[in-house]
């Protein structure tokens, strides 16, 4: 009987060992991390640490924020790929990285986007909006572009980087409008905002929740959404299809990823509980009060997401100028 036992045991073995190396049945012993590639306090962390609160339910462990900044995303998302394939570190991804960056002539990419990382799903998307100061006397879209034509090399816009979807944004709306605009970059939207507000260059587009506030104060004025439909957090502002600008589209978006040596079973159970968490009331009602929407996808529909957004800024990156993050 012990002989047979002993045996049953040893051919069990391989199965066990196979179905471990797969990640079936995978729950997560201890907490996770969601590696944030930016710092405290901006967009990125601040859906960052809703969406990491609600993936912990579902996984039955709390996902603890790391915030580590750098290089436009590069720094942090580098070190998603290349921490253990355990699914206990997940990245918070965005354009910067990932659609962008690889374009750049003189940036030196130190991961592969497609064959070093697995991405999981979309996870939020960020409305962005063309604001003007308040006092600059622009009171729409048609008239920055007539100013623009008017007074060639009078209009200038800034962005939170060179290379940032902000710098890219604003250089799309001067070319689809058919003006020049000269690019002031900053190191991070905030500064922007406040040059903007000191009347230092002409027009600056980022996400809403950053700019909202002073909207709102009436410091800012808004001319256009960039996104397909209006936003419900500015019902009263244009969307720039609306104005006849059909291509200007500059959603700002965060996905989730793992390095791309994570057992399938272990991304899958990532996946399933990124689709739970993205679809509780508490997420969405939070996202929404923060102006993003909630925007899961199946795997491949990711991947054709990102590459299409390679495709549609790739080019611009090319025309920008932009060299590295």
């Amino acid at each position: 009987m012990k002989r047979r036992t002993l045996l049953a045991a040893g051919l069990a073995l391989p199965a066990l060992h196979a179905r471990a190396a797969s990640g079936a049945g995978w729950t997560p012993d201890r907490p996770l991390r969601l590696i944030v590639p930016f710092a405290a306090g901006g967009p990125a962390d601040i859906f960052g640490r809703v969406f990491a609160e609600a993936l912990g339910k579902p996984l039955g462990q709390p996902v603890v924020v790391e915030n580590r900044g750098g290089a436009g995303g590069l720094v942090g998302t580098d070190a998603v790929a290349k921490s253990a394939p355990d699914g206990m570190t997940i990245g918070f991804t965005g354009p910067g990285a990932l659609s962008i960056a690889p374009f750049m002539p003189q940036q030196q990419m130190p991961f592969d986007v497609y064959q070093d990382l697995a991405h999981l799903t979309l996870v939020v998307r960020v409305p962005e909006v063309l604001v003007v100061n308040a006092k600059a006397g622009i009171e729409d879209l048609p008239a920055l572009a007539a100013m623009a034509r008017r007074k060639p090399g009078s209009v200038t816009y800034g962005s939170a980087g060179a290379g940032s979807i902000t710098h890219l944004a604003g250089a799309l709306l001067a070319s689809e409008a058919k003006f020049e605009a000269l690019h002031i970059p900053y190191r991070g939207v905030a500064p922007a905002a406040t040059d903007l507000l000191g009347g230092r260059f002409t027009y600056l587009i980022a996400d809403v929740p950053v700019l909202r506030p002073h909207i709102e104060a009436g410091a800012m004025r808004p001319l256009a959404v960039t996104t397909a439909e209006r936003v419900p957090s500015l019902p009263e502002v244009p969307t720039t299809a609306e104005l006849g600008l059909p291509q200007v589209v500059s959603d700002n978006w965060y996905g989730c990823a793992v390095p791309a040596a994570t057992p399938a079973g272990i991304r899958e159970a990532l996946r399933d509980a990124a689709a739970q968490a993205l679809h509780s009331d508490a997420l969405q009602s939070e996202f929404r009060r923060q102006g993003g929407t909630p925007s899961p996808l199946a795997a491949e529909a990711y991947l054709d997401f990102l590459h299409a957004e390679a495709d549609k800024w790739g080019p611009l990156v090319r025309q920008s100028g932009a060299e590295t993050l």
